[in-house]
């Protein structure tokens, strides 16, 4: 990820890079970039028939009940009271207060309740990233097998897992932990039930009052009482065995600790692994306080927690540090607090980038004796942290084929407490060596492992959020999140990608310059974006304006203005705008192979992305001509680009009429799609709306049909109704039915299809002219008939 970006639209370098074909006529291939589709995926498995579900299903990893748990009675009375009153109803209440004052460990008390009461279904959900409500929420479908769940389509799957919880098939329980925008989460809610038996907890930092909307109740959580503070440290320290730790100071300390759960928390641990009395710990914090106003003054206390919190942290972190011969322990919690608080994989310190970063950090006489830092020296530090309660370590009895790869935790207002103890000077190392451990981590193709690359978008998330202004002047951290905009749409997360990709466009152009190359380049990837969801007019406007400045600020002869006018003329294609296209990629073609060769991926994937220009003209021997070449010196199907070569000359043999050659080809691309992206991917639904032409052309129409009547089913529903794919798999069932015979429903589909485009294209457009004159003599056929 360190490599200098030369790179496409896309944010990628090599093979998979450079892409963008907009295939149209009779089928439709689109993808990122003037290259051919990136595709991936995993392997299609035949599985034998479902075991029916067993009761209960436990659904996301909430926690443990804590240590000495105090119940709260003010706190239960309110929400068991709100309880009763809905019975008949769904209840959803918010449980909002500031950091550290112990809602999540409220809400997992009640979650482990509910289970025990009998609740089937119980999902936790970390609520922190609309994203991850997506996932969680999707594989909540999968585990209950909610009708139109089928695993391809994370934002589908979440849809279908909110319909199924409508029905109230059986009592269910969702917790939403640290809800921290909820206008975004507002999709996503679960809804009121039918039958009342199910119940929505959430917990918040925020205050909006949009969380009282929907019938939902907020109840506030403050920090301990008094009491319960006290009955909370002496608890602790009994079940410890460390009763002789208590004092006449007990109260004195809990009161200067804030009665915050989390503070007394970290005083408690610090007390029992060093056998330390309230009183000394008492005057340990006490002249720890003072000790730190350069590194935590007021102006950094914007949530009022008065420095309490953090200075019981870094007590705790001088015993680690103590207790640690390696000298890892800063340099570690440093790094972690710059992640997803929720979680990320323990693979990270493996990474050969983070244990440099951390040997470099260490202190100077311990990097002399230690030359090494290895893999086990940072389980070890590790396994310490989690001992002296500053992080939640499950690495050692976590299984990643479990869908966990939230491993290693740290709590989000520890998390802030270390950041702020970071040098300024430190800041840019730690930050390029979180990005790039995250991106050694990114499987090169997401489908490969999709929790896992949820959790890696997360993680880059948050190191975006907590360090943004280095993130920016960081060029690995800048392409981790470039990462994560075309994860999101590989995993069929559009309207969320097209959001992202938006804030990376006004960041990009604010922090590194209009004209900046990485500027350039994050448009022009919004601008693919909305190609691939069918906002064409939208991805034109973007593109002309991102050729001017790409000649103005590279000159005519770069790669990526290359790649800029590339992508030009495939939009042009994808709008019918066909004279257009093909002059322009005629025009890079030769540009490309003068300054280039013939041979070069560059220009052939320049003369794959001209030949459905050709086509859309009847110039089907040409784009044949180019194509057959090509094809021939490809390799392996797994190769995206040589799918993408197969598909269009498919396409073209069909044109020609040469349907012997053209089905079996196009089968074979549908089929490998399928098995590398998955069944709803829109390169797959592409391939099956020209299969499905393909049959039409044969004069196989029940064959068609069959094929695309559920494929304009999955293309409304993954694409929605207006995406070119669908328009266009509508107009090719309309053909299917007329050479069936079915000449009503024939008529009826394309008179809508031509309506539609004439909403969202140009009246003008060839394609819809053409569409328009054939929809004439049908209905005067059927008229003929008629007489």
């Amino acid at each position: 990820m360190s490599k200098a970006p030369e790179v496409p639209a896309n944010g990628q370098s090599g093979a998979a890079a450079d892409r963008g074909i907009q295939v149209h006529g009779t089928g439709n291939a689109s993808v990122n970039g003037d290259h051919s589709i990136a595709v991936s995926g995993a392997l299609t498995v035949v599985q034998p028939p479902p075991e029916p579900l067993r009761w209960p299903q436990v659904v996301g990893n909430p926690p443990t009940t804590a240590s000495s748990f105090q119940e709260r009675p003010e706190v239960r009375k309110h929400i068991d009271t709100a309880r009763d009153r809905h019975a008949t109803v769904v209840l959803s209440q918010v449980l909002s207060g500031g950091g550290g004052v112990g809602k999540s460990q409220l809400a997992a008390k009640l979650f482990w309740e509910a289970l025990a009461e009998g609740t089937e279904l119980l999902v936790w959900v970390n609520a922190a990233y609309p994203g991850q409500v997506v996932a969680e929420h999707a594989q909540a479908a999968q585990r209950v097998r909610a009708d139109g769940a089928e695993g391809e389509d994370a934002e589908a799957d979440a849809r279908a897992f909110v319909n199924w919880l409508v029905r109230d098939e059986c009592r269910w329980l969702i917790v939403l932990d640290d809800v921290t925008d909820p206008a975004m989460l507002a999709a996503w809610w679960p809804p009121a039930s039918m039958k009342g038996l199910g119940r929505v907890l959430a917990t918040t930092r925020r205050r909006d009052d949009v969380l009282r909307g929907g019938g939902r109740e907020v109840v506030e959580i403050g920090s301990y009482t008094p009491a319960e503070a006290g009955a909370y440290l002496k608890s602790r320290l009994e079940r410890a065995g460390a009763a002789h730790l208590r004092d006449e100071s007990e109260t004195e300390l809990t009161a200067a600790l804030g009665l915050l759960p989390l503070a007394l928390s970290h005083a408690a641990a610090y007390m029992i692994n060093e056998n330390v009395a309230c009183g000394r710990y008492l005057r340990l914090f006490t002249d720890r306080r003072l000790l730190l106003d350069d590194v935590l003054p007021p102006s950094a206390d914007s949530e009022g927690y008065g420095r309490q919190v953090a200075a019981a942290l870094l007590l705790s972190l001088d015993a680690v540090q103590a207790a640690d011969p390696s000298g890892l322990a800063v340099p570690m919690l440093h790094l972690l607090a710059h992640l997803d608080p929720a979680g990320h994989p323990g693979e990270l310190w493996q990474s050969a980038v983070v244990l440099r970063h951390l040997r470099a950090r260490r202190e100077p006489r311990r990097r002399l004796l230690r030359p090494r830092t290895s893999p086990e020296q940072a389980y070890a530090v590790l396994r310490l942290l989690h001992l002296y309660g500053l992080i939640d370590d499950d690495s050692g009895t976590s299984n990643p084929s479990t869908g966990n790869r939230r491993v290693v935790r740290l709590h989000a207002l520890t998390a802030r407490a270390a950041r702020e103890t970071v040098r300024a000077r430190d800041l840019s190392a730690i930050v390029r060596a979180a990005a790039e451990g995250l991106a050694e981590l990114w499987p090169e193709v997401d489908q490969t492992d999709p929790d896992l690359a949820v959790v890696l978008r997360a993680n880059t998330s948050a190191l975006a959020e907590c360090a943004e202004d280095t993130v920016w002047a960081e060029e690995e951290a800048r392409l981790l999140m470039w990462r994560a905009g075309t994860s999101l749409l590989d995993a069929g997360a559009y309207t969320t990608a097209i959001s992202y990709w938006e804030g990376l466009v006004e960041q990009a152009e604010r922090r590194l310059g209009p004209g900046h190359r990485e500027a350039l380049l994050t448009r022009s990837n919004l601008a693919s974006s909305y190609a691939q969801v069918g906002r064409t007019k939208d991805a034109i406007a973007l593109q002309v304006r991102g050729v001017a400045d790409c000649e103005r600020e590279l000159g005519t002869r770069h790669r990526i203005t290359f790649i800029a006018r590339a992508n030009l003329g495939n939009s042009y294609l994808q709008a019918g705008r066909i004279s257009e296209a093909i002059a322009l990629l005629e025009q890079v073609a030769a540009d490309r192979r003068r300054h280039l060769g013939s041979r070069h991926r560059d220009f052939e994937n320049t003369l794959v992305n001209l030949a459905p220009g050709y086509l859309r003209v009847g110039r089907a021997d040409e784009a044949i001509r180019l194509l057959e070449p090509i094809n021939a010196r490809r390799g392996r199907a797994d190769d995206p680009n040589t799918l993408t070569v197969r598909y269009v000359l498919a396409q073209a043999y069909l044109f020609c009429e040469r349907t012997d050659e053209a089905i079996p080809l196009m089968e074979q691309v549908v089929a490998d799609r399928e098995r590398q992206l998955g069944t709803d991917h829109p390169e797959t639904l592409a391939g099956r709306t020209s299969l499905g032409s393909c049959y039409v052309g044969s004069d196989l129409s029940r064959e068609a049909i069959a094929l695309l009547e559920p494929n304009v089913r999955d293309c409304v529903r993954v694409l929605g109704p207006e995406h070119p794919t669908s328009l266009e798999t509508r107009a090719h069932l309309a053909g299917a039915y007329r050479k069936a015979g079915r000449r009503a429903e024939a008529v009826a589909v394309l008179e809508q299809v031509v309506a539609d485009r004439r909403r969202l294209l140009q009246a003008a457009n060839p394609e819809t002219v053409q569409m328009a004159c054939m929809l004439r003599q049908w209905k005067r056929e059927q008229g003929s008939r008629r007489h």
